[in-house]
């Protein structure tokens, strides 16, 4: 926030004629926000985002499309996979600027002490490897893993691309449906049976947010915990003195070190007159230089090639070099272009995940959740 307002006032003084007003959002409710701004056509010019949450605003026609408002050193500078997260039919519509991989934030007197391998990135730990690694740092009052799973699906999404997981898949007839396949199953599967069968990963964090778990972290209690990349900031802050922590890769399927992402964007209401001053201030506020400001201090990675090539974003310290290794397996995460994704998540996909990770449930009737109820759900988005 300070950062983005800074380059908001720096803009505002060069351009005295094309002024911006910040106007402060949040994060928990924006897709009823701007659903009512856009149905009460009082939408703001330009909107910051994620691209999870503009599939349903783009094929309803709220977004313009940007292909031919933006610079075209913009255009260049951002990755195509990046792109692809904001690409819907045939339309851009919006800026992917953002995005954070998820990785192991781990207590390496904990890892160091048991002789466990240390993954990098050139050598992360398979699925397997980490159940096997979590098994051995449990014990004692210790878990070797703790999930923070109050909202399980796209971490359960996104990290399951590595193993081939997509679970959503487009049929010949151009409509989109869940299929469970085993590549889908691998990610909840090794959850599941830390918590129930193994008892490596803790029954009480499966209810918790990320920040919940790093007061037991920094205890002892739990040897890792997988978070976003941004948490780092929340570490460094809230860290007792003295404490060590490392950035580990997550664990990966096979040899791909694939994940998904929903890269935080910016957009323009189809309904703006003012398209042209919005493309040229987005133009400004995502030029390299400030992309790695808005990165350092948003704790993320810029998608932007230039930004990534800045020295501070590849430095040993907090982590910020494993993170940019990670940067270019980045992928547009699967329910990037569901209709109706919000629905299914909340209603079908929340509530199993929950109750399989407990132990409430199976992986069959998680399957018949996640594809027969789920299928009804999108079936109504795709009439």
């Amino acid at each position: 926030m300070a950062a983005t307002k800074e380059l908001v006032k720096e803009w505002n003084a060069e351009h005295p004629d094309i002024r911006v007003q910040y106007v402060q959002g949040s994060w928990d409710t924006v897709h009823d926000q701007l659903l009512t701004a856009f149905e009460g056509g009082e939408a703001p010019d330009l909107i910051h985002d994620a691209s999870d949450d503009l599939a349903d605003f783009a094929y309803g026609g709220y977004l313009a499309d940007l292909r031919g408002l933006l610079p075209d050193g913009l255009k260049e500078d951002i990755p195509q996979q990046s792109w692809e997260t904001a690409t819907f039919g045939n339309g851009v519509y919006g800026v992917p600027f953002l995005q954070e991989p998820r990785v192991l934030i781990a207590n390496p007197k904990i890892l160091k002490a048991s002789g466990i391998r240390i993954p990098t990135p050139e050598r992360p730990w398979s699925w397997g490897e980490f159940r096997d690694v979590t098994k051995r740092l449990s014990g004692g009052g210790r878990y070797g893993v703790a999930w923070p799973l109050k909202e399980p699906v796209s971490i359960t999404l996104n990290l399951g691309l590595s193993t081939g997981g997509q679970l959503f898949r487009r049929g010949a007839d151009g409509k989109v449906r869940v299929a469970f396949a085993p590549g889908d199953a691998v990610v909840p599967g090794t959850v599941h049976d830390q918590v129930n069968i193994d008892k490596s990963a803790a029954r009480t964090t499966l209810g918790m947010g990320g920040s919940d778990t790093l007061p037991g972290f920094f205890g002892g209690k739990y040897a890792m915990v997988p978070l976003g990349f941004s948490y780092r900031q929340q570490i460094v802050q809230q860290a007792p003195a003295g404490f060590e922590w490392t950035v580990l890769p997550a664990p990966v399927g096979g040899a791909s070190l694939a994940q998904g992402v929903s890269p935080q964007t910016l957009s323009v209401a189809r309904d703006s007159t003012h398209k042209k001053e919005a493309a040229e201030f987005i133009g400004f506020l995502l030029r390299a230089p400030n992309m790695v400001r808005l990165a350092e201090g948003d704790w993320m990675l810029p998608t932007g090639t230039r930004a990534l090539a800045a020295p501070a974003l590849h430095t040993a310290k907090y982590g910020w070099a494993t993170g940019a290794a990670l940067a270019r397996y980045l992928r547009p995460a699967p329910a990037q272009p569901v209709r109706g994704y919000p629905e299914w998540k909340d209603k079908v996909a929340t509530p199993a995940f929950q109750e399989y990770y407990s132990g409430a449930i199976g992986v069959e009737e998680l399957r018949q959740r996640l594809v027969g109820d789920g299928n009804l759900v999108l079936a109504r988005y795709q009439r």
